[in-house]
């Protein structure tokens, strides 16, 4: 791989930092609400051991990132670049989650915009595991132009497997 899964990236109004080890606290409080987690196959990670699970795999990926407002300083929340494929030239963005009150406000959309554009100068496709029954999840993708390509068990880092669909968008389309 010759380049960086954990590039600061930013618009006007949005930042994506590396993930460091002193953010947990200001993560797991976007975290900790029920129902950021209640379409996701692990909807228990609003749990703070549960989470710290989740955190760990996040910095063990090497490609995660806090999502911050530049207007406010505040964290909304996380996504990382993770499971690049040098033989078939793809990558996973995944993992993401906003607290509850950045939904529904375009957030997701210009943050996806940031990662693609970015991971888009050094692979052909981009790959998105989503819960079967994460149904924001799967309509915001398609809204991103994402198409469903796979159905797969996917064990997530030391949780229990659980089905979601793969969804990919090409560099191709993307452009």
């Amino acid at each position: 791989m010759n380049f960086s899964v954990q590039p600061v990236l930013e618009n006007e109004e949005f930042q994506l930092i590396p993930l460091q080890q002193g953010d947990f606290e200001s993560l797991y409080e976007v975290a900790s609400d029920p129902k950021v987690w209640e379409q996701h196959p692990n909807k228990d990670r609003y749990k703070k051991d549960v989470f710290e699970n989740f955190f760990t795999g996040a910095m063990e990926s090497k490609g995660a990132f806090k999502i911050i407002e530049k207007a406010t300083g505040d964290v909304l929340g996380s996504s990382r670049y993770y499971d690049f494929d040098e033989e078939d030239n793809h990558i996973f963005i995944g993992y993401t989650f906003y607290g509850t009150k950045s939904w529904g406000k375009g957030i997701n959309p210009q943050v996806k915009k940031l990662m693609l554009d970015y991971i888009f100068q050094f692979v052909d496709k981009v790959h998105f595991h989503i819960g079967k029954e994460n149904f924001r999840s799967q309509t915001a993708l398609e809204r991103l132009g994402g198409q469903k390509i796979a159905e797969e068990e996917v064990a997530y880092f030391a949780e229990p497997a659980r089905t979601n669909f793969v969804y990919e968008i090409t560099k191709e389309a993307w452009v």
